[in-house]
């Protein structure tokens, strides 16, 4: 990948180690307050992390002591209802996350607070530092989350403690979200990256169409019925015996080697 494409971007940055994309929320300014610019770039490291054969997972970080405090109050306090319906306000923009086919991990230290905390469930799994924060505040300044929060959080660890959460603001700090299932693993601070950088290597490193089926197939889980999911499991299962790679999967179990996945 041409890493000259990111050369002019002013709210994020981008890594590539070998096989897996990074990109750093970077706007310590405003404690990476998504601003619509972020966005945009965010969108744009999206789309050519997707559209790059060698990229097989995305990390999303931000730093030591905030992964993104929310969105951009500066920008959306004067607008009103007709403003935010007409310009699709967060739909428009915001959701590039969930559309992407490739895994992406979301590697958060300190807070993720309001959007910050939505985008980071947006991904596929969050892993924390120590220091981690989780919250959706938005009840403190009038409104409510407005970019999945009621929702995924409700999914993620229950109606109790989701309803806990956003009707007082209160923070959830990382042993509170690996218990409730919010994340999926806690490092220290200083080793968060380095480890986050790992389990995306160990994903890239599996076959990219069969690890793309069984993302599809564990978010069906969250769309359907049970009988509907497990018939979408079924196909998913059924296709991967089309795949070259499930071949050189089995044989390479059998033959007790390691495989060497061509990606088709």
């Amino acid at each position: 990948m041409n890493l000259n494409t990111f050369a002019n971007l002013k709210t994020i940055s981008i890594e590539v180690q070998d096989d897996v994309g990074l990109i750093i929320l970077n706007s310590p300014e405003n404690n990476n307050a998504l601003s619509k610019l972020m966005f945009s770039e965010l969108t744009t490291a999206l789309d050519h992390f997707e559209s790059n054969d060698a990229t097989g997972a995305i990390v999303i970080t931000g730093n030591d002591k905030v992964f993104a405090a929310g969105a951009d109050i500066s920008e959306i306090k004067d607008k009103n209802f007709i403003d935010v319906y007409n310009e699709q306000f967060i739909t428009a923009g915001w959701e590039r996350i969930t559309t992407c086919r490739k895994p992406v991990i979301a590697a958060v230290a300190g807070y993720a607070v309001g959007g910050g905390c939505e985008i980071a469930m947006m991904c596929d799994f969050i892993v924390a530092a120590d220091n981690a924060l989780f919250g959706q505040p938005e009840i403190k300044i009038g409104t409510i989350p407005g970019a999945g929060g009621t929702q995924r959080l409700t999914r993620l660890v229950g109606k109790s403690k989701a309803m806990d959460m956003i009707l007082t603001g209160r923070l959830m700090d990382a042993d509170e979200a690996e218990r409730s299932g919010l994340v999926s693993r806690v490092f220290p601070v200083s080793e968060l990256v380095d480890e986050a950088m790992k389990i995306a290597s160990k994903i890239a490193s599996f076959s990219k169409p069969a690890v793309m089926m069984a993302k599809t197939a564990v978010n069906s889980s969250q769309e359907t019925s049970l009988s509907q999911g497990i018939q979408m499991e079924r196909s998913l299962f059924y296709s991967t015996y089309s795949l070259e790679d499930q071949k050189e999967g089995m044989a390479a179990f059998v033959e007790k080697r390691n495989p060497e996945f061509k990606n088709k």
